[in-house]
């Protein structure tokens, strides 16, 4: 029985890469035909009013960026992009998945080393997205953590760092979070409806369509990374 924290390790990686892309592929292609929801729209929308300096995000999928956002810390990487584990050369993730539907381990053009998808695996150090993400959070006015349970760290620690540069908080939630009590403001509530009614509400002011249907149509599927199963 395959143990997904393993094969989710960087030792598991570099120990099995064959059996990491074997676990994996199936899992990256069912992000393939994911569309943005409500939250990463209205996230955008918020930036290009000069409302939003940036988003942090430790999604993989990459939604936020094509919803629309420009300043986005994707703190635990990006399936989008792939990554030489040895001269670290970036790919786009097409090469890298183009080599696996042939049935061979995906290597650097240019040292051989093995190819990954641009995720952080367990016992990997976070990107300079998450230096950059906790500097934007020393500058930043207000943070708003939406959707996150704040347990995982030590991005959950961008909270009360926050806090304590004199940033307001603002945590939406459908359950408790740990930082609850040092928030200024805290709504309990699924995040969709909430943004939702928060983006009519807005909708006057930032100049939009108070509804998003046929939202989905502006977003088609970004094509076929994956061969089907055999």
């Amino acid at each position: 029985m395959v143990d997904p924290a393993q094969v989710a390790s960087v030792s598991g990686f570099l120990k099995d890469p064959e059996g990491f892309y074997k676990f994996w592929t199936a899992r990256f292609a069912s992000l393939e035909h994911a569309h943005p929801n409500i939250t990463h729209l209205l996230l955008a929308e918020l930036e290009e009013a000069g409302l939003l300096r940036g988003v942090i995000t430790q999604n993989i999928d990459g939604l936020h960026r094509r919803a629309g956002s420009r300043r986005v810390f994707e703190v635990h990487g990006s399936y989008r992009r792939g990554i030489c584990y040895d001269c670290h050369r970036v790919y786009p993730i097409e090469a890298i998945f183009e080599q696996v539907n042939l049935g061979t381990i995906p290597r650097c053009e240019s040292c051989e080393g093995l190819l990954k998808p641009d995720v952080v695996l367990f016992g990997e150090l976070l990107p300079e997205d998450f230096t950059q993400a906790t500097q934007a959070v020393a500058q930043a006015d207000l943070l708003i953590a939406l959707g996150s349970s704040l347990e995982v760290y030590p991005v959950a620690e961008l909270a009360p760092q926050a806090k304590s540069h004199g940033a307001h908080l603002v945590i939406v939630n459908r359950e408790e979070t740990p930082y609850d009590s040092i928030a200024d403001l805290v709504i309990h509530a699924e995040l969709g409806p909430a943004m939702r009614q928060l983006r009519e509400l807005l909708a006057d002011s930032l100049n939009i369509p108070p509804s998003l249907a046929g939202s989905e149509e502006r977003f088609p599927p970004i094509g076929h990374l994956f061969a089907p199963p055999s």
